[in-house]
């Protein structure tokens, strides 16, 4: 037992530093995936076919394929392929990389939601718009824009919490974020192998983000009722 209060302190030291890196992987990955996703969703609803199509293909390719893989191919693919390394080295150079795939994987998903909720206010209300003598761009902020948030903070919400999970899968490509601070004393870090429970305070710190997470965002809908 002492020996495990020992290392607590080395253990917690190594998980905020992980859980930090976590952190910035999360709202980096927001910041970017939100106006990236509206952007796609355009594309998607666009009246120009070849830019429909090819935007609905590109969001296929993404949804439907591991977003591990795509973490691999982003990283590796340039310096493999290309002959040219686009990444700067270290720590820095991976969390780049994961960056912009977890941006382009999850700006697809939420485009999808964007769509969804963007068809899903009643053509009338866009026509009554018309007859007013607003301009589309003044519907869609003004009408449409408002209403379909209403409707996607549920779908999106769940997307919010399986990002904080999703961010376990950078350790892939050696980004050292709190599962990859965890499992390194399994093999050997700070003088301390052969140890499993700071795992067990990595699920903790997941819990307690997604928890955090789950009230804010239950206070978000219900502040959004008022546009039922």
């Amino acid at each position: 037992m002492s020996t495990i209060m020992e290392q607590m302190p080395i253990v917690f030291h190594a998980l905020n530093v992980g859980f930090l890196q976590t952190l910035r992987l999360f709202f980096v990955t927001l910041l970017g995936a939100f106006p990236l996703g509206l952007v796609i969703a355009f594309g998607s609803l666009s009246g120009f076919r070849p830019l429909k199509y090819l935007t609905r293909l590109f969001v296929w390719i993404i949804r439907g394929t591991p977003l591990m893989i795509q973490l691999l191919i982003i990283y590796y693919f340039p310096g493999l392929v290309l002959g040219q390394t686009i990444w700067s080295g270290g720590e820095d150079g991976r969390f780049m990389a994961a960056a912009v795939s977890f941006i382009i994987n999850y700006a697809c998903y939420f485009s999808e939601i964007y769509r969804g909720g963007i068809q899903s206010v009643p053509k009338g209300q866009q026509e009554a718009g018309l007859v007013l003598g607003m301009t589309k761009r003044q519907i869609f902020f003004k009408v449409t824009l408002l209403q379909m948030i209403k409707r996607i903070v549920p779908p999106i919400s769940n997307e919010i919490i399986t990002l904080v999970k999703d961010t376990s899968l950078a350790r892939i490509i050696a980004l050292q974020e709190i599962i990859w601070a965890g499992q390194a004393f399994l093999k050997g870090s700070n003088g301390i192998s052969g140890q499993i429970w700071p795992l067990f305070f990595t699920a903790v710190y997941y819990l307690v983000f997604s928890g955090i997470l789950t009230l804010f965002l239950g206070w978000l809908e219900r502040k959004l009722e008022y546009f039922k």
